[in-house]
C-alpha cells in the first residue's frame, strides 16, 4: 500500500453550535478535515463559513436533503478519495468523540495501513445506562456474525477506515446508509477479511442543557438494528463455510480485551 494520507471526516445533521466546536478541535490536530452537512435544517453550516474562508485544511460539502449518516460518510469518502486521501477518520459532530484521540488513531494506522481502527468506548458517568447496556446486544450479534473477528464495539462511530475498502464495502449493499452504518460496515469489513484493531477511546455525552443533541430514536433505530442483524445473520449463514477457513484476524492480538 502507498504511503498513507489521512483526513478527518465529520458527517453532521442538525448539531448546532457543537459542530463548530468539533471542527475547530479537529483542525487543531493539524490534519485535513472534511465535513459533510447532511441536509441540516438548523443553519449550523453557516457557523463554518469563516473557517472555510480562512483555513485551507477544511472542506465543507452540503447535501441538499438528509440522506443518513452512512450516505453522508460515503459521499465524504468519495470526495476524499478524489483529493488523494487513503484513509478517513470518522468523527461524530456532536462532541462525543475527543479530538485528543486523533493522534493515537493515526499513529496506529500508520503502522497498520491495511487495518480498520475501531474506537472502543470508555464511558464516564455521563453515559446513559440504557445506551451502555443496550449496545451489548448489538455487539453480541456482530461477533457471532463474524465468527469472533474482534469487534469490541459495533456502534461506536469514531473509527479510521482504509477509504477504498470502505467504499467497496458500501457499494456491495444498498443498506448501511442510516443509523445501521456503523454496525453493518463493521460486520461487512470483517467478512472481507479486513483486519480490525480496537483502540480504547473516551466518550462523553453532553446534556441537552449544555447544547447536547442526539439523533437516536429508541423505537425507530432499534427496529432498524433488529432488521439489520436479521439480514446479516442470513448473510453469515451463507458465508460461514468460507469464514471458517479465513482464519483469525491477523491483528487481533493488538486489540485489548473487550469489556
Amino acid at each position: 500500500m502507498a504511503v498513507s494520507r489521512p483526513t478527518i471526516l465529520i458527517p453532521s445533521f442538525n448539531t448546532g453550535p457543537l459542530l463548530l466546536e468539533t471542527v475547530e478541535a479537529a483542525l487543531a490536530t493539524g490534519y485535513p478535515v472534511r465535513v459533510v452537512i447532511d441536509g441540516s435544517t438548523d443553519g449550523s453550516e453557516t457557523l463554518l463559513e469563516d473557517l472555510t474562508a480562512t483555513d485551507n485544511q477544511l472542506r465543507v460539502h452540503i447535501l441538499p436533503q438528509n440522506q443518513g449518516k452512512g450516505a453522508a460518510v460515503l459521499f465524504g469518502l468519495e470526495k476524499s478519495l478524489e483529493d488523494g486521501f487513503t484513509h478517513a477518520l470518522a468523527m461524530d459532530a456532536d462532541g462525543q468523540h475527543p479530538a485528543d484521540s486523533v493522534t493515537a488513531f493515526l499513529e496506529l494506522s500508520s503502522r497498520h495501513p491495511e487495518a480498520a481502527i475501531f474506537g472502543r468506548p470508555v464511558f464516564d458517568d455521563s453515559a446513559p445506562a440504557l445506551r451502555v447496556n443496550g449496545r451489548k446486544i448489538s455487539n453480541f450479534w456482530a461477533n457471532l456474525e463474524t465468527l469472533g473477528w474482534g469487534i469490541d464495539d459495533s456502534l461506536f462511530g469514531m473509527r479510521l477506515y482504509p477509504i477504498r475498502k470502505l467504499i467497496e464495502t458500501l457499494e456491495e449493499t444498498r443498506f448501511a446508509r442510516r443509523f445501521d452504518f456503523d454496525p453493518e460496515v463493521a460486520v461487512r469489513l470483517a467478512w472481507k477479511g479486513v483486519p480490525i484493531v480496537n483502540l480504547p477511546t473516551p466518550v462523553r455525552y453532553i446534556d441537552p442543557e449544555d447544547g447536547g443533541v442526539s439523533q437516536f430514536r429508541y423505537l425507530r433505530d432499534n427496529t432498524l438494528l433488529t432488521w439489520m442483524h436479521f439480514r446479516l445473520m442470513i448473510g453469515f449463514l451463507i458465508r460461514s463455510p468460507w469464514l471458517g477457513m479465513r482464519g483469525e484476524n491477523p491483528l487481533l492480538h493488538l486489540s485489548p480485551p473487550a469489556r
